[in-house]
């Protein structure tokens, strides 16, 4: 009996336990709608800006990208080559400042016909109130690099309620490992 006590009141501490950001990226992921396509992903976070001390509304771009990331080795792997037509991003974060947001993102593709050329691997750095740090993330992504490559880096996208955000794409070591210089 003392054995189905202990169990039970482990079990509670150890739900009990999770994150605030284990709590934030799962409320992110259940109020967030991603829908990716041969022709890009497109995606919307409805909700608070803020839940446990968290830019949870700003974690959508994290979202975003990992998804977007993902088709892009998908169809890598399907023969279909693409990259991110970077100039076409489309953001938008209606309600912002107001406790809730509407935060929008289309990522569109570009079909490519040289798998070399590809990319399939996508990030982004960025700030809500400040500017992003973008020196500090590109040197962070520099080890993700083949040999000799670069950082694809898109010019600064703004919303008119103050997200800003740098999207950037490159080919991805293992991926595409045989496409080295």
């Amino acid at each position: 009996m003392l054995r189905f006590i202990f169990i039970g009141i482990l079990f509670l501490v150890i739900n009990s336990c999770s994150s605030d950001a284990e709590k934030g990226k799962d409320f992110l992921a259940d109020n967030s709608t991603i829908t990716c396509d041969d022709g890009g992903c497109y995606g919307e976070y409805y909700g608070p800006e803020f839940i446990y001390d968290m830019d949870v509304a700003h974690q959508f771009s994290n979202l975003m990208s990992q998804q977007v990331g993902r088709k892009l080795k998908q169809l890598y792997k399907q023969g279909k080559y693409n990259r991110v037509r970077l100039d076409a991003i489309k953001m938008s974060t209606n309600g912002m400042g107001t406790g809730k947001v509407r935060y929008q993102l289309e990522i569109p593709f570009w079909r490519l016909s040289q798998k070399c050329l590809a990319c399939t691997a996508f990030d982004h750095v960025g700030g809500w109130g400040h500017e992003p740090e973008l020196k500090k993330r590109l040197s962070e992504l520099e080890g993700e690099l083949l040999f000799d490559d670069y950082l694809d880096v898109s010019e600064l996208h703004q919303t008119p309620e103050g997200l800003k955000e740098y999207w950037i794409q490159w080919r991805h070591k293992e991926v595409q490992k045989g496409c080295e210089y």
